[in-house]
C-alpha cells in the first residue's frame, strides 16, 4: 500500500526535514497511524482469539475481518470527490476525512478492547469489522493527502518517510501489543493502541492541507461514473495485456495472505509466549523486513521490474517452506527465529517489488483510486482463501498446509514469466521509472 523510496543518506534526510518540518513530520506520524489498525484486526488479534480458545476454524474465518482493506477501492473515489461532514470546513477535504477515519478507528479499538471473545464472540466480530472499515478508510485518506500535498520533486522522499512511520506503526501494533498483552492482558493492549492513535490525530490537525492546484475538485456525472471510470481508464490503457496483468497482481501475494492467516496460530500451538512471538516476529522481524525492503529497491534498479517480480513471487512463496519446517521440528527458539527470518525477509522483498510494480501502472489523473483498486485486488483472493485455512489445517496439520501455500506460488510465477516475455515481445517497457502513459504508447 505504500510506495518505497529510501532517503539516500542521513544528510539528505536532515536537509529535507529542516526545509519542510511540518509536512515531513506529519507524513511520518500519519504513516505510523496507518500501520496500527491492520495487525490489530488480523495477526495480533488471532493470538488473542487463540488464547480465548476460539476454534482454529473460526480464527481462520475471522481473518475475513480485513476484507474492508480489499474493497476500499469502492469508496475511495467518493473520498476524493466529497467533503467530510463538519471537519472539512475546519481542515479541508483531505485532512477532514483523515480525522473522521481516525476517530472511528479509536472508537473501534476501544470497542474491541471491551470484548470477551471467549464468551461473547459476536461483540468482537462487530467491532473488528468496524475497525477494518475505519482502518481502510484511513489508508485511503492518508495516501490521498500524501500524493497531493507534495510537489513532484518531493513526493518520493515524502513517501519514504511515510513508509518509515508505517513500519514503526506495525511494530507497535505487533510487538508492542503482544508485550502489553503478555504482562497486562489484551484489554490493556487494545486500549493502549487506541491511545497511541491520538498521535496520528494530532498530526492530522497540524498537517498542511494540499493546495487546490494539487487536488482539483471535479464533479462527476453520477455515483456509478465516479466508481467505474478509474477502472475503465486503467483497462483501456493496459490494452490487450490488461487481464493478464490484473490476474498477476491479484495472485502475486495470494500464497502469503493464506499462509499469514495461520502463522500466529502455528506459533501459539508450538507454545511460544506472546513475548517470544513479539521479540522474533516484530522486533527481530522489523530489521529483517527492512533488509528485504532495501534489497528489493536495489534488485529492481539492477535487474528491471519484471525480472524482480518473477524473483519476488518465487521467493515469497518458497519461503513458506521454512514455516513447514518449523511446524515439523516443534518448539525450538533458534529454529523459530530462523524460520521467521527467512519468511519475513522474502515477504518484505516481494511486497516492495509489487508496490513498485503497481505504482508504475496507475495514471496521474486517477492515482489514488487506481492505486486503491490495485492494492485491494492484490489482497482479495488470498484473504478470501485464508478464511478456509483453519478448516484445512484441521485435516492436514500445519506442515502440509504451509507446503501447499508454497506450491500455490508456482502458477503465479509461470504467469509472471509469461507477462514478462509477452511484454518484451510487444516492446512494452514496464519498469517503475517508465510512466504509464509512455508504457501505453509502446504497448
Amino acid at each position: 500500500m505504500h510506495d518505497i523510496a529510501a532517503p539516500s543518506d542521513k544528510t539528505a534526510f536532515l536537509t529535507h526535514l529542516k526545509s519542510d518540518p511540518r509536512r515531513i513530520g506529519a507524513a511520518i506520524v500519519l504513516g505510523f497511524s496507518t500501520g496500527l489498525p491492520f495487525l490489530l484486526v488480523y495477526s495480533t488479534q488471532s493470538a488473542w482469539l487463540y488464547d480465548a480458545k476460539v476454534p482454529i476454524e473460526t480464527i481462520g474465518l475471522l481473518s475475513e475481518m480485513t476484507l474492508a482493506y480489499k474493497f476500499k477501492w469502492v469508496w475511495a473515489p467518493f473520498l476524493d470527490e466529497y467533503d467530510a461532514p463538519f471537519f472539512a470546513k475546519l481542515l479541508g477535504r483531505r485532512r477532514g476525512w483523515i480525522v473522521v477515519s481516525q476517530i472511528a478507528t479509536i472508537l473501534a479499538l476501544i470497542g474491541v478492547a471491551y470484548g470477551d471473545p471467549a464468551n461473547w464472540l459476536a461483540w468482537t466480530v462487530l467491532f473488528s469489522f468496524a475497525l477494518g472499515i475505519a482502518g481502510a478508510t484511513q489508508d485511503i485518506t492518508v495516501d490521498g493527502w500524501r500524493i497531493t500535498v507534495a510537489p513532484k520533486e518531493k513526493l518520493a522522499f515524502l513517501t519514504s518517510v511515510a513508509e518509515m512511520g508505517y513500519r514503526v506503526g506495525t511494530l507497535a501494533a505487533g510487538a508492542g501489543a503482544l508485550y502489553i498483552a503478555n504482562f497486562y492482558g489484551w484489554r490493556a493492549a487494545y486500549l493502549c493502541m487506541a491511545g497511541i492513535m491520538l498521535f496520528g490525530l494530532t498530526a492530522a490537525l497540524v498537517a498542511p492541507e494540499p493546495p487546490s492546484d494539487f487536488e482539483p475538485h471535479r464533479e462527476r456525472p453520477d455515483f456509478l461514473f465516479t466508481v467505474t471510470e478509474p477502472i475503465k481508464e486503467l483497462w483501456r490503457r493496459l490494452g490487450p495485456m490488461a487481464l493478464a496483468i490484473l490476474v498477476l497482481v491479484a495472485g502475486f501475494r495470494m500464497p502469503g495472505y493464506v499462509s499469514g492467516a495461520m502463522a500466529m496460530p502455528l506459533f501459539k500451538s508450538l507454545r511460544f509466549s506472546e513475548a517470544d512471538i513479539a521479540t522474533v516476529t516484530k522486533v527481530f522481524g522489523f530489521w529483517i523486513a527492512l533488509g528485504g525492503t532495501l534489497l528489493a529497491g536495489i534488485v529492481v534498479k539492477k535487474l528491471g521490474m519484471m525480472r524482480s517480480l518473477l524473483i519476488g513471487t518465487i521467493a515469497g512463496s518458497a519461503s513458506h517452506l521454512s514455516l513447514a519446517w518449523l511446524a515439523a521440528h516443534g518448539h525450538d527458539f533458534t529454529d523459530f527465529a530462523l524460520a521467521v527470518g527467512v519468511d519475513g525477509f522474502a515477504y518484505a522483498f516481494a511486497q516492495v517489488v509489487l508496490i513498485i510494480y503497481m505504482s508504475s501502472l496507475v495514471s496521474t489523473e486517477f492515482a489514488t483510486s487506481q492505486y486503491a483498486l490495485l492494492t485491494s485486488l492484490c489482497a482479495l483472493p488470498g484473504s478470501v482463501l485464508a478464511g478456509a485455512s483453519g478448516f484445512i489445517i484441521k485435516h492436514t496439520g500445519f506442515p502440509a498446509f504451509f507446503v501447499a501455500t508454497s506450491l500455490m506460488g508456482v502458477p503465479v510465477a509461470i504467469l509472471a514469466w509469461w507477462v514478462w516475455r509477452e511484454q518484451e515481445r510487444r516492446g512494452a517497457d514496464m519498469l517503475a521509472e517508465t510512466s504509464p502513459e509512455r508504457a501505453a504508447e509502446t504497448d
